[in-house]
């Protein structure tokens, strides 16, 4: 991989504006956290939010209805204001029909989805290309665990900006280059059984 610098930066964001599914997903989705439902004081524009997102990310959330509800309860307009990075651990800890989940990676995005530029999206790709670099070019030093804890994850991606010069880039634009540099480095291989229901 080439190291990140603006231009390579600029290519992956060009790339990202050719891709019609994801942008109309992302349109989508910005309707209707921006225009639709904006705010999350209402069960109904919580949970067509919650459905959306899972849909769209298939985040495997089976129960959207007590999510939307655990989200409601957190009563998060004005964190999301305040830029509260602890709101998003918050968000993913809910306990369903007795058992405890961790929707981590849901959280960030539905934050995202409000906040873009100040909630970076967790994913499983970011996460493998944030290792990359750090073994490649030591810009920090984090565990798994560090990044699990979202404000620390922030940091990373700031210490990543930061060590290549990406200062002119938003911490949106370098999300979408290292999900879509991760998804080239490290593609998903999925079972012939697994495909076959795709």
């Amino acid at each position: 991989m080439i190291k990140p610098d603006p231009v390579l930066i600029d290519s992956y964001l060009k790339k990202w504006d050719t891709l019609e599914n994801y942008m109309l997903q992302e349109k989508s989705l910005g309707l209707l956290f921006n225009e639709l439902c904006l705010g999350n004081k209402k069960l109904e524009h919580v949970l067509l939010k919650v459905t959306a997102l899972n849909q769209f990310y298939s985040t495997n959330i089976f129960d959207t209805y007590s999510v939307a509800k655990h989200i409601l309860k957190l009563d998060i307009d004005q964190r999301l204001q305040n830029h509260d990075h602890f709101l998003v651990n918050e968000l993913a800890l809910i306990t369903i029909k007795g058992k405890k989940k961790n929707f981590y990676s849901f959280a960030s995005k539905y934050c995202s989805h409000h906040i873009p530029e100040t909630f970076p999206i967790y994913d499983s790709f970011v996460e493998k290309m944030l290792f990359y670099y750090a073994d490649e070019d030591s810009f920090a030093s984090f565990t798994k665990t560090d990044l699990k804890q979202y404000g620390n994850f922030v940091q990373i991606i700031m210490a990543f900006q930061k060590f290549y010069g990406l200062e002119k880039f938003s911490l949106k634009q370098i999300d979408v280059f290292l999900w879509l540099a991760g998804k080239e480095m490290f593609p998903r291989i999925y079972s012939k059984k697994r495909k076959n229901n795709i």
